[in-house]
Order: C-alpha cells, then sequence, then structure tokens
C-alpha cells in the first residue's frame, strides 16, 4: 500500500532471472510514482526513468544540469509504489569514476534495481542529436568499472550505454561495448541504431543483454517486441511515450478551455475520479483508518 510489498533485493533477483529467461522485458517509461502504477497495472515487465524525461519535467533540456540528489530521490520516489524493477538513468555519472561510484550506491540504497551509464562528455546531449562528443574509451572503462565494484547486492544492474555509433560508427560502437563489458558491465545500451541490421550486429557481437531504445522521433526504426525478441534483444524502453502523450493531452485541453471557457466540453477526454481512486487503491486505507475513506464516489 505505501510501499511495495516486494524488497529491492527481490526486485533485482526477479530482474535478473527474468533476463536470462529470452523473453523481452518491456520497460515503459515513467515520469511520476502514478504513472508507474499504472504501468504495473497495464502488465509490463517494469518501469524506465529517463533522465531525459526527469530534466524535461523540471523545466530543463536534456543536457546534464540535473543532479545526483534529483535523480536519486525522484527514483525512490517512483521505486516504492511498484512491485515491478526500476531502471534509471544516470545520464554520465555525475563526474568522474569515484562519482560514478557514489551514483551506484545512492541509486542502490533507494530502491532501483539497475542504472545506466553513457559515454558523452558532460554536458552531454540528447542520444539522438548529432554532433555528440564522447569521452575516451579509457575514462569510460574506468567509470564501468568503478561503478560495477561499488555496488553491494551483485544482483543490482549496471548497465553501460554507449553513444559511439553517431560520431565514430558502428564498429566503434560495438568494440566499445565489448570494452565496456570486460570492465564489467551487465548489459549494453547501444544508442541511435540506424536499422535492423545494425541490431542484428550489436546482438552477433556482444555476448550480455542487451537493451533497446525504442524512442519516438529518434534514429533507430520503432520496432515492435515481437522483431526485438527475434534480433536478440533483452529489453526495450519507450522512455519519453509517457510525458508525450499527457502533454500532448494536457496542450489540446487547456487551448480548449481557453477557446470555450469551460471544460465540459472535454471531460469525457479524462480518466474518472472512481479510476483514479482505483488506480491509488483509495480503499486500502480504510483497513488502517475507517475515517479516510467514509465515503462514497
Amino acid at each position: 500500500m505505501l510501499f511495495a510489498k516486494k524488497s529491492a533485493a527481490e526486485k533485482r533477483a526477479d530482474l535478473r532471472a527474468a533476463l536470462a529467461s529470452g523473453k523481452l522485458q518491456r520497460f515503459p517509461g515513467v515520469f511520476s510514482p502514478l504513472v508507474a502504477m499504472l504501468i504495473e497495472e497495464q502488465g509490463f515487465d517494469g518501469v524506465y526513468i529517463s533522465g531525459a524525461v526527469l530534466a524535461n519535467e523540471l523545466g530543463l533540456p536534456d543536457i546534464g544540469l540535473t543532479t545526483l540528489t534529483e535523480i536519486a530521490s525522484r527514483g525512490r520516489q517512483i521505486a516504492r509504489v511498484t512491485e515491478l524493477p526500476a531502471i534509471i538513468d544516470v545520464d554520465t555519472g555525475f563526474g568522474e569514476p569515484m562519482n560514478a561510484a557514489r551514483t551506484v550506491q545512492e541509486i542502490e540504497e533507494m530502491g532501483l534495481a539497475g542504472c545506466h551509464l553513457e559515454d558523452q562528455v558532460n554536458p552531454k546531449r540528447c542520444g539522438h542529436l548529432d554532433n555528440k562528443v564522447l569521452v575516451s574509451r579509457e575514462e569510460m572503462i574506468r567509470k564501468v568499472r568503478a561503478a560495477a565494484d561499488a555496488r553491494r547486492d551483485a544482483n543490482f544492474l549496471v548497465i553501460a550505454r554507449t553513444d559511439a555509433r553517431e560520431p565514430e560508427g558502428l564498429a566503434a560502437a560495438i568494440d566499445r561495448a565489448k570494452s565496456y563489458v570486460d570492465a564489467g558491465a551487465d548489459m549494453i545500451f547501444p544508442e541511435a541504431l540506424a536499422d535492423e541490421a545494425e541490431f542484428a550486429a550489436m546482438r552477433n557481437s556482444v555476448a550480455v543483454p542487451l537493451l533497446a531504445n525504442m524512442t519516438e522521433f529518434g534514429r533507430s526504426p520503432l520496432l515492435d517486441a515481437a522483431a526485438l525478441e527475434r534480433l536478440g534483444f533483452n529489453m526495450v524502453i519507450y522512455p519519453v511515450t509517457a510525458l508525450r502523450l499527457a502533454l500532448k493531452a494536457i496542450e489540446d485541453g487547456y487551448a480548449e478551455i481557453r477557446r470555450a471557457g469551460t471544460q465540459a466540453g472535454i471531460v469525457e477526454r479524462m480518466q474518472t475520479r472512481k479510476r483514479l481512486y482505483e488506480l491509488l487503491r483509495y480503499a486500502d486505507y480504510a483497513s488502517f483508518d475507517q475515517s479516510v475513506y467514509n465515503f462514497r464516489v
């Protein structure tokens, strides 16, 4: 009710087992605890917390302006309400290898099941934009090794993201991915692959689980779950989908109120109070104190 029944350790163990099953794990993006609850109810496998979305929610572009405190705090708020494992984006690890080590320990302490760390310089940019600049392979190897060594729960998932495809080419992205695995990464996140052939090449070259980013308006084709599973990918994220859906609905709704002077014409588009209370499991709180739920909807 107030917290998920499963412990963080149980969620991490479940995720490890799921990744070994051969079944594609679908992790929609979330930007609030309430959205995480909805995703769990929909029957997905986990929740994904995008660094871009957390920055955007704060009114900031995705260029590394958020802090570890902001990311970790939001991660905890989301992870605590769902039985599903939660993966979070920690951008470039908030600094040097020692910072990456601290980041992993903070994130682990907050109840997350794993995080991904990328090989861009800071300030970074969205993985599907031009002119990305990478740190050296050696620097990223040190960060990945520090992150992997820092975790206390062996099931905490350290995911290395490489943005090398656009600036250095596919072969370099594959070589970087292999070196990150050697440094201790449990999973590779190859960003902005161009087509199915590149997804297949990455799968044929890397021995650990792979994560696919199915973000809208990006460089990668929007492959469906069946295609990704056929290609041998283990996890797919839909990082910004929820935010884009919500903002479009809000934008259109308030435009209607501005035009018409009332929301009466768009009420049918809204989630009802009854449905919201079902999602929140409002009635369950009655077992603690009947006075908090003594009404009819």
